[in-house]
């Protein structure tokens, strides 16, 4: 039922999305956009895990459904690229959202291929999203770190800081057969580091006004709940159940406290960034 809902709220907003885009002429620019651009990669990356889900129900259409998704976050994903290349992006520009089209699409990509038994290509996508990982964490570190003035509607998706060994580590566990190896351990050490940091910018969230900004807490955190399930019943853990519906309770409770201020800024016409339309009509 909630992958249902999940395929209806991607639909719809999809369709406004696209609606929007055309309404304001921007097809050529969109993908190239070098604050939003990154994240119209969940486009495909969403029907991609709705895919490997019905593949469960209905094998034959899921794996279509899946087959096409990855090509195209793969095309996407390369697109976008290829314009971080071309283009003189200035660094000031850049954020934990790049993660998106390349890390966050491989890794994602690479656990669900394994899910479905595509064992060698989900090396291959595992490989796309671990390097891309590490290639895009030297370039986002560095403008975190030594450039000032991030801008407040984006502060929230530094959380996505938190997204990649957490995918990582899931994605592996599907590849390695739910073993607790060293590459999960290492993965581990990264994502406990990034977890607790959050911490320590709590004060910086709150300097940020509420806004679409504040959904990128959601995936990071779901990410990080999968992967401590998944740990857990690697190990066997005593009581790993009980812990594991805890953290989905808390997960839950977090989604709540996203959707209702949503649902308010959306009826009260707050939530939307409005932006001025130029030239006379």
């Amino acid at each position: 039922m909630l992958w249902i809902v999940a395929a209806l709220a991607w639909l719809i907003t999809v369709a406004a999305y696209l609606a929007n885009v055309a309404a304001a002429h921007r097809w050529k620019t969109e993908l190239s956009d070098p604050t939003f651009g990154p994240f119209t990669a969940l486009a495909v990356i969403i029907p991609m895990l709705l895919g490997a889900r019905l593949a469960q129900q209905a094998r034959g259409a899921g794996v279509v459904v899946f087959g096409c998704s990855v090509v195209l976050v793969v095309l996407v994903g390369a697109w976008i690229t290829g314009d971080w290349i071309t283009c003189d992006g200035a660094i000031r520009r850049w954020h934990p959202g790049y993660y998106l089209p390349t890390a966050a699409a491989g890794l994602l990509a690479g656990g669900a291929s394994a899910a479905l038994g595509f064992t060698t290509l989900s090396r291959v996508l595992f490989g796309l999203g671990i390097t891309s990982f590490v290639l895009l964490g030297s370039i986002i570190s560095l403008r975190l770190y030594v450039v000032p003035d991030f801008p407040p509607p984006l502060l929230p998706t530094i959380a996505i800081e938190l997204a990649p060994p957490v995918v990582a580590g899931s994605s592996w566990f599907a590849i390695n057969g739910g073993k607790v190896d060293t590459p999960v351990e290492i993965l581990g050490g990264l994502a406990l580091l990034m977890l607790l940091v959050q911490f320590r910018l709590i004060p910086l969230y709150l300097r940020a006004p509420f806004g679409p900004g504040f959904w990128a807490f959601s995936f990071p955190f779901a990410a990080t709940v999968t992967f401590g399930v998944h740990w857990l019943a690697a190990e066997h853990v005593r009581g790993g159940a009980a812990l594991g519906y805890a953290l989905a309770g808390i997960l839950t409770a977090g989604f709540a406290l996203l959707a209702v201020p949503t649902v308010t800024g959306l009826i009260h016409g707050t939530f939307l960034p409005r932006v001025p339309v130029t030239g006379g009509r």
